[in-house]
């Protein structure tokens, strides 16, 4: 591969660059271990999992270690944990590892935004860049689809039910299912950001236009459809849980699900081909697979069960990763995902940035589109020490699970050796391994110290325990994640959520279900203002949606909205296309 220089060069063009030389689908899944009637091919370098025909036979294989990747606290503009998943991969791969990763397919709302891609940075990408950013092989495009069919089953039933008597209705073998039109239970769902679709008014016009109702539109990584992608075990258990997927509620507040609308089984119809991981390749030709979307601070955040079960079976080290830092990613890995899946962990690697940390610390406000403070690029020790204060409480949260936690310093080319040395006194004096990675500058090369420290913590002996047992009630493992992960100093209601929580409590079927919190990601807190390591403060609970299909109830704590919104400067005013060739420019 022709040197590249990402001091140099922007993502885009060192993916272009390496793209040039990518290995094509069917010789990555050679050296991966999948066979060809087992690859799905997307042309020539991408490619979906048969995972049914993998598993079915590798499944008596033992599985390899299972480490995952989660972060800090972080700034808005992220820490690299996507591009240091991809960074341990090449790494490990280096070292002369056996390897295999799963991250998650980026959303359009953040590629379109301020974010970006989720494609990794620097020499620690994935690719095709262009194919992941741009829907990739239609997954999340089936959850929208699937989503929004639920949503046409519901508001036609509503309106036929509305306007037609009893007897029209058993006329056409339906039963009234007495749909409350003032309590949905979920709305529409688009994979962008779009603030002005968060509240709508639908059915308006005539008889014929539709029953008129408040209504509004969630982006599609958080749909409960995404979350059953992510723990489904198989297809009949995905096509189970969708059934069961409440889409509304009738007058008497009990959920209409998609079973009860007899639209389930056509949903599930359009996440058939979805169920399927798909194959891609780091710049290195190291194999990654990418299922399942981002967004723990409003969905479960994991890349899927399928595609860890199918990594781990063919490689002797899997990385997956978990959305944003240890308070919610990990957390629901740990108490959600590894109890789904019943597969447990050797390892979590916690990304830490000497900007963010800095952040944390007291530096000045870090904002999308805007230049970073001078603070940011010079030497100020004291700083990282005071803001590491967040770090610690993330290893905590790791070591309550059990697993041995390392931190990657995520090293940037601006960061002072001085800075370096106050994260690992900091680290190691919190009983965690570290290792500077300079992946992002030197690709696997500079990830062997990584990956040589992760190996190391696979090998210790550990005893993986969850933060709250099946017996412990939904009110309590609200307090327990707020106390132990968050740090709170407990919990409080509005009356909504009170006596929506009751209710799941009061609900046999519903009481063992897993707590899916929302919160915002930019704190261990409910407000995004407070940083480092808040004390003295109580989590609001201000509502509580409950995920029949993905077993899971979802507490909403502080202003956290299911729909973000673009601002000012968003990343699509950059992306263009080259008319003559048909590549896309500006991604990032």
């Amino acid at each position: 591969m022709a040197k590249l220089d990402p001091t140099k060069m922007k993502d885009w063009e060192i993916a272009a660059e390496a793209e040039k030389e990518m290995h094509r689908i069917y010789d990555i899944a050679d050296k991966f271990g999948i066979k060809e009637e087992e690859l799905l091919p997307y042309g020539h370098y991408l490619g979906k999992v048969d995972y049914r025909k993998v598993l079915d036979r590798v499944g008596d294989r033992p599985n390899g270690k299972y480490i995952d990747v989660t972060a800090i606290t972080p700034t808005p503009l992220g820490e690299g944990k996507t591009t240091t998943t991809l960074g341990l991969v090449q790494g490990l791969g280096a070292i002369g590892k056996s390897v295999s990763g799963a991250i998650r397919q980026p959303s359009g709302g953040p590629t379109f935004n301020i974010k970006g891609s989720a494609a990794g940075g620097g020499l620690a990408q994935a690719v095709p860049l262009t194919d992941f950013s741009l829907g990739l092989t239609g997954d999340i495009d089936a959850i929208t689809n699937a989503h929004n069919l639920g949503m046409v089953a519901l508001t036609s039933r509503l309106q036929h039910e509305f306007n037609y008597g009893d007897k029209t209705l058993e006329k056409k073998n339906l039963k009234r299912l007495n749909i409350d039109p003032n309590n949905p239970a979920v709305g529409w769902v688009i994979d962008f950001s779009a603030q002005a679709l968060r509240e709508i008014i639908i059915g308006m016009g005539g008889k014929m236009d539709g029953f008129m109702m408040k209504s509004g539109f969630q982006i599609t990584v958080s749909s409960e459809l995404m979350a059953i992608l992510s723990v489904a075990r198989d297809l009949k258990d995905m096509r189970a849980r969708i059934a069961k997927m409440a889409l509304g509620y009738n007058k008497k507040g009990d959920p209409v699900t998609a079973g009860d609308l007899e639209v389930d089984g056509a949903m599930t119809a359009l996440m058939v081909k979805a169920i399927n991981p798909t194959l891609m390749q780091t710049i290195e030709g190291q194999p990654m697979l990418v299922h399942a979307g981002p967004f723990a601070n409003i969905a479960i955040g994991q890349s899927s069960i399928i595609a860890d079960r199918v990594g781990l079976k063919l490689a002797d080290y899997h990385v997956t990763e978990s959305g944003f830092g240890a308070d919610i990613g990990f957390e629901k890995f740990w108490n959600l995902k590894s109890r789904q899946s019943g597969l447990t962990p050797n390892a979590a690697v916690i990304v830490a940035t000497v900007r963010a940390l800095k952040m944390h610390g007291g530096g000045p406000k870090v904002a999308p589109g805007k230049p970073l403070d001078e603070v940011y690029s010079q030497n100020h020790p004291e700083l990282v020490e005071k803001g590491a204060e967040n770090l610690v409480a993330h290893i905590e949260t790791v070591k309550k699970s059990g697993i041995s936690p390392v931190v990657c310093i995520n090293h940037f080319y601006t960061d002072n050796d001085e800075e370096i040395a106050a994260i690992k006194r900091t680290a190691e004096a919190a009983g965690a391994r570290v290792a500077v990675s300079k992946h992002w500058e030197k690709g696997g090369e500079g990830a062997r110290e990584l990956a040589e420290v992760v190996t190391e913590a696979c090998e210790e002996t550990h005893e993986f325990k969850f933060l709250y047992d099946e017996t412990t009630s939904q009110k309590k493992r609200i307090e327990l994640i707020a106390k132990e992960v968050y740090g709170a100093d407990g919990v409080e209601y509005t009356p909504e959520a009170e006596a929506k929580l009751k209710k799941v409590q009061d609900n046999p079927e519903l009481a063992n279900m897993g707590i899916c919190m929302a919160k915002t990601q930019l704190s261990l807190s409910h407000d995004p203002e407070l940083k480092g390591r808040p004390k003295g403060w109580t989590l609001p609970i201000k509502d509580v949606y409950v995920y029949q299909g993905a077993e899971l109830i979802v507490p909403v704590a502080g202003g956290i909205k299911l729909m973000p919104g673009t601002a000012s400067d968003p990343a699509y005013r950059q992306i263009d296309v080259d008319t003559e060739t048909g590549a896309v420019t500006g991604l990032f």
